[in-house]
C-alpha cells in the first residue's frame, strides 16, 4: 500500500512537472504575440471604435500565427536543452528514459493540439520534425498530426504520409515502454487512416494502403502495395 502511494505520489509530482514546463514553453511562444498586441492597442486610440475592433481582430488573428511559429522553434530549443535524446530499447516504468520520451511527448502535444493542423503539408511540418529529432528527406509531405516519437523517426525523400496516418515508435510491453525506431523509405505513401507501429521498416517505393495496419518489426518490401494482412502484397507495376 505505502508503495502504492509513493508511486502516485512520485505520478502527481511530474505530472505537475510536465505542466510547468507546458506553462513555460508556451508562455514564451506568446510572449512575441501579446507585444505586437499591446503595440497595436496602444497606438490605436485615434481610430474609431469600429476600426480599432476590426483591426484589433486582425492582430489577435496574426498573433496567433506567431504564437505557433514561435511554438515550433521554443519546443524545439526546450527539447535540446534538456537532452532529451530518447532511445531505442526496452525501458521500465519510471526509468530515465521513459520520463525523458514522456517530456518529449510533452514538447510535441503541445504543438499538436495548439498549431499543428495549421503546418500540415507545408515546410513548416517538415522543419519541426527535423528541429525535433527526425531524419526527413526532400519533399516529404506530412497530412497527419498522429505522427509520435519523432526523434526517433526517418522518412525518406519524396514520401507521404496520408491524413489521419497514425506511425508510433513505442508500445508498452510487460517489461516497459519499448521504443523502437521506424524507417520509411524513399517515395513512399502511407495511406490515410493507416496505421505504422514500432520496428516497422517501409522500402522504396512501396504503398500502404489506406486503413491498413502494420504489425511491430514488419519490413515491408520495396516496389510493393500493403494491405494490412499478413503476407498480403502486390508488386507495384
Amino acid at each position: 500500500m505505502k508503495t502504492s502511494v509513493k508511486l502516485t505520489l512520485a505520478q502527481t509530482l511530474f505530472t505537475i512537472l510536465l505542466y510547468a514546463l507546458g506553462a513555460i514553453i508556451l508562455g514564451a511562444a506568446l510572449y512575441p504575440s501579446v507585444l505586437l498586441i499591446n503595440f497595436y492597442w496602444t497606438h490605436s486610440v485615434h481610430l474609431v471604435e469600429w476600426q480599432r475592433l476590426l483591426f484589433f481582430c486582425f492582430t489577435l488573428t496574426g498573433g496567433y500565427f506567431i504564437f505557433g511559429l514561435t511554438l515550433i522553434f521554443a519546443a524545439s530549443l526546450a527539447r535540446v536543452l534538456l537532452g532529451l535524446h530518447v532511445k531505442e530499447g526496452v525501458h521500465p516504468v519510471g526509468s530515465p528514459q521513459m520520463l525523458k520520451w514522456m517530456m518529449a511527448s510533452a514538447l510535441y502535444i503541445a504543438v499538436r493540439f495548439t498549431f499543428m493542423e495549421f503546418i500540415l503539408l507545408t515546410p513548416f511540418c517538415a522543419l519541426f520534425f527535423k528541429l525535433m529529432g527526425a531524419k526527413i528527406g526532400k519533399n516529404v509531405q506530412i497530412n497527419s498530426s498522429r505522427v509520435g516519437d519523432i526523434s526517433i523517426l526517418e522518412i525518406g525523400d519524396n514520401s507521404v504520409i496520408g491524413g489521419n496516418a497514425t506511425v508510433i515508435c513505442h508500445s508498452f510491453e510487460k517489461k516497459g515502454l519499448l521504443i523502437e525506431k521506424v524507417k520509411i523509405g524513399k517515395n513512399v505513401i502511407v495511406g490515410l487512416n493507416s496505421i505504422i507501429l514500432p520496428g516497422v521498416e517501409i522500402g522504396d517505393n512501396a504503398v500502404i494502403a489506406a486503413g491498413a495496419v502494420v504489425p511491430k518489426n514488419t519490413k515491408v518490401a520495396p516496389d510493393t502495395v500493403y494491405y494490412g494482412v499478413k503476407n498480403n502484397f502486390e508488386r507495384r507495376e
